[in-house]
């Protein structure tokens, strides 16, 4: 994977890719589609980071990383439904655990769907305790 394949939105057009698979995949395809708010103020606070991943010119996915001082967040992770389990997910996590290391950060952990839970553990992430108030469970991992 190149450097340039996982990067922040800049333009106005990587912006709506970065939405609209965040939507389409996190709130569409699970009945909440019109709970999705493009301009919540969290994708802009100081310390959240949103990235998209890329092949080529092709978006992949998204995350977007909140970083509190030694512990980052992984929040919203999606893959496009056409291109899941083809090994893009450990690509978008590798990205992110690198990012986050790089920000000083020793730990990463994310709040994951029931379903994504087997994952995460194979991606190296251990379960920590249920979400208060969801269905999620937290995970977290090691970063060096």
């Amino acid at each position: 994977m190149t450097d340039d394949a996982f990067r922040r939105p800049t333009s106005d057009a990587e912006w709506a890719t970065y939405h609209a698979i965040r939507k389409r995949v996190l709130f569409d395809l699970r009945g909440q589609g019109a709970a999705y708010d493009a301009d919540h103020p969290d994708e802009h606070r100081p310390g959240h980071h949103p990235f998209v991943l890329w092949e080529g010119a092709v978006p992949i996915g998204v995350i977007r990383i909140d970083v509190h001082g030694e512990v980052a967040t992984l929040r919203r992770v999606a893959i496009r439904e056409d291109l899941q389990r083809r090994g893009h997910g450990r690509r978008l996590l590798q990205a992110a655990e690198r990012f986050a290391s790089e920000q000083g950060c020793t730990r990463v952990e994310s709040h994951a769907d029931p379903g994504a839970i087997g994952f995460y553990e194979r991606c190296g992430f251990a379960r920590v305790a249920p979400t208060a108030g969801s269905v999620a469970m937290l995970v977290s991992k090691a970063v060096r």
